[in-house]
């Protein structure tokens, strides 16, 4: 039987907050292309704001970790891996040839950007041949220009799919923010990025990481102390720069990593809990102005301010190599996990707007 002959079944976000069950054929592969076959798929926060505002039909789906079931001579001789191999993915599909690859910076090359009209897994029209370019399917098609990173196969599925986050984790405060030890480092916003940056600040030796969030996170609050953060401020009944200066004797945090979902106040309390020559980094989108912008106040404590995304290849090899470790209860991050047809039920999860208390939501698509 040909592949052509054969059938795929993958979830299809087919219009804004809409899911179904469609099949594809297997795809016939060059020399230079392959075909992963899919074993688990975290839902991220950018799935979730994808599918609110779908426009072509598309698989979602970018934090993947499969098997390669085919692959090509020269894909093979390229990616280092053969037929059989456990690998993680990354997301960017770069071109490979322009300034910002050639300096390693592949997450910002323009062939990425899906916004205009880059390739991106979990984020390319179905309607681009061969369709399969997301995680939430049995099988996800490896582009000539893919990004892989072969994985121990002794290291859960469960755990595996928290490989990019944990790498931005290590991006943000390892590569660029040289977090070590002597360093306080506060994180704001428990959700999978901030636990992410509690995981790397702390295998990177901080002397001190502080989790900060809301009532409505408590349990993600005290999870993040079994992952290592050494204190938490709960900013419903605290006041967050009173804490701070108690807990760091007035010295307050070399670095502060904003990675809240929303809203302009805990901008604004970075740059009031950082110390003087601080370190603040904005990493998540806010999708609003800031309206109290007071640049007085980052002069006058010589501030430096770093707006960062995503991750590089070092960085995702680092969280490989932490979470296979066994250091850090990773395996205590997912907190749901459902099979294809029930896709639009972790979305909805993942939103805060399915089953309760969602962490670390994760499809497996032979479940």
């Amino acid at each position: 039987m040909k592949n052509s002959d054969k059938r795929v079944l993958a979830a299809v976000a087919t219009e804004p907050l809409v899911t179904q069950i469609q099949e594809f054929p297997v795809p016939e592969l060059s020399a230079n292309e392959g075909l992963l076959k899919v074993e688990m798929v975290g839902v991220c926060g950018t799935d979730v704001a994808n599918y609110k505002h779908i426009s072509d039909p598309r698989i979602l789906g970018h934090h993947v970790v499969g098997h390669i079931e085919k692959i090509g001579a020269e894909a093979a001789k390229r990616w280092g891996v053969q037929e059989g191999d456990r690998v993680a993915m990354e997301e960017y599909l770069p071109c490979g040839q322009c300034d910002r690859c050639r300096e390693g910076l592949y997450r910002a090359c323009s062939f990425t950007d899906s916004r205009r009209g880059g390739l991106r897994y979990g984020n390319t029209s179905m309607h681009l041949k061969p369709g399969l370019w997301g995680g939430f399917s049995q099988y996800m098609y490896l582009h000539p220009n893919a990004v892989v990173h072969r994985l121990p196969k002794d290291v859960p599925a469960a755990e595996a799919v928290f490989t990019l986050p944990l790498a931005n984790g290590f991006e943000w405060m390892c590569l660029e923010a040289k977090v070590g030890v002597g360093k306080t480092v506060v994180v704001q916003g428990p959700g999978q990025q901030g636990l992410a940056c509690v995981l790397a600040a702390k295998a990177a030796g901080a002397d001190k990481v502080i989790m900060v969030g809301r009532q409505t996170s408590i349990r993600r609050l005290q999870l993040s102390m079994q992952l290592g953060a050494d204190a938490i401020v709960n900013t419903t009944t605290e006041n967050l720069v009173d804490r701070i200066a108690e807990m760091t004797d007035g010295k307050m945090a070399d670095v502060v990593v904003d990675v809240t979902s929303g809203g302009a106040e805990p901008v604004t309390q970075a740059f009031a809990i950082a110390k003087n020559r601080g370190l603040v980094i904005l990493a998540a989108y806010k999708y609003a102005k800031i309206p109290e912008w007071d640049s007085d106040l980052v002069l006058s404590k010589s501030l430096t301010i770093k707006g960062l995304r995503g991750h590089s290849y070092r960085s995702v090899e680092m969280a490989i190599q932490c979470i296979a470790s066994g250091k850090f209860p990773v395996s205590l991050l997912q907190s749901h996990r459902y099979g294809l047809q029930d896709v639009d039920l972790a979305l909805r999860t993942a939103d805060g707007k399915g089953e309760p208390n969602p962490l670390l939501v994760a499809v497996n698509p032979w479940q």
